[in-house]
């Protein structure tokens, strides 16, 4: 008598990293290349996937992921190394899955999540009139924003302070349903990497790095915060005007969104035996 094989569906989840330079975001749609279109046609190749796949973060347009975590329901009687090699197989070289894991049955990648973490990179270089001088690199363009005018970084740095804790950020964002707009930041901080290596010693350059970590979003909360922060840092606006603007709840007294290159989703947290699976600790 041969016994039965069981066929039924089996729910993962797993880490995903993606360069979102030339996708739509990370939701699908139907006219425009999009992360979770790319990840479901390459699953549908090698497995029979029983749900649509789910991330922890609608990413917007341009937006890249070190840290994107996702789940869904695929039959599979193998190893999870082995879905994850097949899997990257069919990516393209712009997505790839960092790891899998069979994840709890009520497991969801946005709803059981505590909180992201997200980066923004800006890039300066200088010359004898200090930092500000323009120089493109196409190795860097994808990832990061040049800024030309000069930055007091620790005028940025003081006016992030003001997001840290509980508040409405109806200024820098909408909310992706409903009407609430308060959020909860724990992390808001700008680091400066200076950089001289052999090859640039004629234009020594650096990163600003802002790291920003909230139990959730709004949409284009993250770039408006960073608009803002840079009109601080090029004194378009102080600390001060900062804190009235996020008091304002006013779409009208952020700066312009940057642009979305320099955004990476960093990390989704998960509590604490969650976390666990999630990331093999």
């Amino acid at each position: 008598m041969t016994a039965a094989v069981d066929d039924s569906p089996l729910y993962v989840c797993a880490v995903v990293a993606y360069d979102g330079t030339d996708y739509c975001g990370f939701q699908y749609q139907a006219n425009a290349p999009s992360i979770q279109c790319e990840l479901e046609r390459a699953l549908d190749k090698v497995t029979e996937r029983a749900s649509r796949i789910s991330g922890a973060g609608r990413t917007d347009a341009g937006v890249h992921a070190n840290g994107q975590v996702v789940a869904g329901a695929v039959r599979w009687r193998h190893g999870m190394g082995a879905l994850q090699r097949a899997w990257n197989v069919n990516l393209p070289a712009t997505v790839r899955v960092r790891g899998v894991r069979v994840a709890p049955e009520r497991f969801h990648p946005r709803f059981s999540a505590i909180s992201r973490t997200y980066r923004y990179t800006v890039r300066q270089y200088s010359d004898e009139h200090g930092y500000g001088t323009l120089q493109r690199s196409p190795l860097t363009d994808r990832y990061a924003l040049f800024e030309v005018r000069p930055l007091d970084a620790e005028a940025m740095q003081t006016a992030a302070q003001k997001f840290v804790g509980s508040h409405d950020f109806a200024t820098f964002g909408q909310p992706p349903q409903g009407e609430n707009t308060v959020r909860m930041v724990t992390q808001a901080e700008w680091q400066v990497v200076e950089e001289n290596l052999p090859v640039l010693a004629e234009y020594p350059g650096r990163r600003i790095v802002f790291t920003i970590t909230a139990n959730a979003f709004l949409r284009q909360m993250v770039r408006s915060i960073v608009g803002t922060l840079l009109a601080v840092g090029r004194g378009e606006m102080t600390p001060v005007d900062v804190e009235m603007a996020l008091s304002a709840r006013n779409r009208d007294r952020s700066a312009p969104p940057v642009p979305p290159q320099g955004l990476v989703l960093e990390k989704v947290t998960y509590p604490p035996e969650l976390d666990a699976l999630m990331y093999g600790k």
